[in-house]
């Protein structure tokens, strides 16, 4: 209790914390139960009928199970091979700089994007990427090529999320390592100096070590998100003509259960990528713990 009235103003300060999470992540876990039921919305959750996994064994047996499941996994491993580097980068780039005015204003430009909604940033993906307007097809033809129509190439679909994903969020994903950047003891660089390392051996043996533990947390986290593909902006960017590579999960379960209106079917499938996703980061995690002394638990 003496620890407790302590950290009350702390406590105070993480009490919205916990009631966002409580009220948008806790209390709707409730409503899985509904993935084992044939749901009714006139007879509700508790009165509706028990059907055990016939959701699931459908969503196993469906078709477009596996192009889904590979449209989501490909998504999110092009996100992580190459969305995930990007913030090491530029953090370390920025590391060093020397010029101060300069490192703040980059940082602050590569920042700004990632508090543009996800409906602008899409609609400037879609203006730039136009045929016939976009700033970037003006540039294919004054190379002498024909324009190309990005938005109807399924093969272009990933390259054009991933691009976007960066833009849009690589300056925020920074801080983290910015951060663990100056945890780094400046007597390293000192010792690394007198030994007549450079900037590259520098950077390699101190600057890398030092955020170790940072990129193994994050990445493993974001091994976690594998499947977990944003919605919205996937939902604004894909159209009938990519859906061979831009349907995934989480636009798959809102035509099922929104437009087709089986509730218990989108939850199966949902659970069922949040469940892959558990497995993911307990691998992930498992690997790193023999690997290396960094892990979650």
């Amino acid at each position: 209790m003496k620890r407790l009235s302590e950290s009350k103003y702390l406590l105070l300060l993480f009490l919205p914390c916990l009631i966002y999470y409580v009220l948008f992540k806790y209390a709707p876990m409730g409503g899985i139960i509904i993935s084992f039921k044939n749901y009714n919305l006139f007879k509700g959750i508790i009165d509706s009928p028990w059907v055990g996994l016939k959701w699931y064994k459908m969503f196993l047996q469906n078709p477009d199970f596996l192009v889904i499941l590979k449209n989501t996994f490909l998504l999110g491993v092009y996100k992580l091979v190459v969305g995930f580097p990007a913030p090491i980068i530029l953090a370390l780039l920025l590391h060093e700089v020397k010029n101060a005015f300069f490192k703040r204003f980059v940082q602050t430009v590569s920042y700004l994007p990632h508090f543009i909604s996800n409906v602008v940033v899409v609609s400037m993906v879609i203006m730039f990427l136009s045929p016939s307007t976009g700033i970037v097809n003006h540039f294919i033809q004054w190379m002498g090529f024909e324009p190309i129509n990005f938005m109807v190439k399924p093969e272009l679909f990933r390259w054009i999320y991933v691009a976007s994903e960066i833009w849009q969020h690589i300056g925020w994903e920074t801080i983290i390592y910015l951060a663990a950047l100056t945890a780094i003891d400046p007597q390293l660089y000192e010792a690394s100096d007198i030994d007549g390392a450079g900037r590259w051996r520098k950077m390699w043996n101190v600057t890398l070590p030092g955020i170790a533990p940072a990129i193994v947390i994050l990445f493993i986290l974001n091994i976690g998100r594998v499947l977990e593909i944003g919605f919205e902006k996937v939902f604004l960017l894909y159209n009938p003509a990519i859906y061979e590579t831009a349907d995934i999960i989480s636009t798959y379960v809102y035509r099922t259960g929104l437009n087709q209106g089986n509730y218990s079917y989108a939850t199966a499938i949902d659970l069922f990528g949040g469940i892959v996703g558990l497995v993911f980061v307990y691998s992930a995690n498992y690997l790193s713990r023999k690997v290396s002394d960094t892990s979650l638990w």
